[in-house]
């Protein structure tokens, strides 16, 4: 029952076409999800029939890109969806506010992935429903969101402990001791980026490495607070570091870094030719302090 185009309806399809396949088991999981969503929404205009497929497969919609959508179209598509997994948003500022965002997280407690990057006109409030929300949240990228504070980060630290990777890039009002209150709470954190943000120095850095053993992944671009004796803790404490970025942190010098180097971690700044190590030491004697970034 209005599950088929058997029924003719004036402006239906012919019966033995498409939407006679089953609908829930073909159809939906099978080949709508293959199609992009502007085709989608050109889809529900052929008949009432189709437009009926394609709200069943909006609301049993796993994962959701903005790329192709904006403003009054975001909301209208995810409706009727309370099963969302994964929801990418970067780069929305110019229309996605509070108001568009918080129903769509308010129906759907299943997210375990959220891409924010430079939403810039959302507020820490959107961050705070997040948190009470999504307690299964895995992966939150809140990179260029310069409203992320202090206090909705302790939420989400408080509620979100399951949290895997983090992207706090240019978030300048969080200090040392948010990252330390996060990393406290979210011990199974394997990336967090805290680049970006002249707030950040040793503090942070240590906490986390103590508090992370199966960190990964941790970018520090432009810490300026940064020093050799964090990333002495970082490669002491965090034996399955894979990669760290540390380029215009002009206070680490390659006498920390060799250490992670040695051992194959990936690091964003090369060491100073041995040629010139030599010729410097003999100069000045300061050679194991220098760290040349390209």
């Amino acid at each position: 029952a209005g599950r088929s185009c058997s029924a003719q309806e004036p402006g239906a399809v012919p019966a033995g076409c498409l939407l006679d396949l089953p609908w829930e088991d073909i159809l939906v999981p099978h080949i709508l999800c293959h199609l992009p969503l502007q085709q989608l929404l050109g889809l529900q205009r052929v008949s009432k029939a189709f437009q009926a497929l394609v709200q069943l497969y909006l609301a049993n919609m796993r994962c959701f890109d903005s790329s192709q959508v904006w403003g009054a179209a975001f909301l209208n598509l995810l409706k009727d969806n309370k099963v969302l997994q994964q929801l990418e948003l970067q780069n929305c500022s110019d229309w996605l506010t509070d108001r568009e965002l918080l129903p769509v997280i308010t129906r759907n407690h299943h997210l375990h992935h959220i891409q924010l990057k430079g939403c810039a006109q959302l507020s820490c409030h959107a961050l705070m429903v997040i948190s009470l929300n999504c307690p299964n949240l895995r992966r939150l990228s809140l990179a260029h969101c310069e409203w992320v504070d202090s206090l909705s980060l302790r939420s989400l630290a408080d509620r979100c402990k399951a949290l895997e990777a983090v992207d706090l890039t240019a978030c300048r009002q969080l200090k040392d001791e948010a990252i330390c209150y996060l990393v406290q709470k979210c011990s199974r954190l394997k990336s967090l980026s805290l680049a970006v943000n002249a707030n950040v120095g040793d503090v942070a850095v240590e906490e986390t490495a103590k508090c992370c053993p199966e960190l990964e992944h941790l970018d520090l671009t432009g810490c300026l607070r940064v020093k050799n004796d964090s990333i002495r803790v970082l490669a002491e404490y965090c034996p399955k570091l894979r990669s760290l970025k540390v380029k215009h942190c002009h206070n680490v010098a390659e006498s920390s870094l060799s250490v992670l180097r040695n051992r194959g971690v990936e690091l964003d700044v090369e060491p100073l030719p041995q040629t010139a190590l030599v010729l410097l030491q003999d100069m000045a004697g300061f050679a194991p302090f220098i760290n040349l970034q390209i």
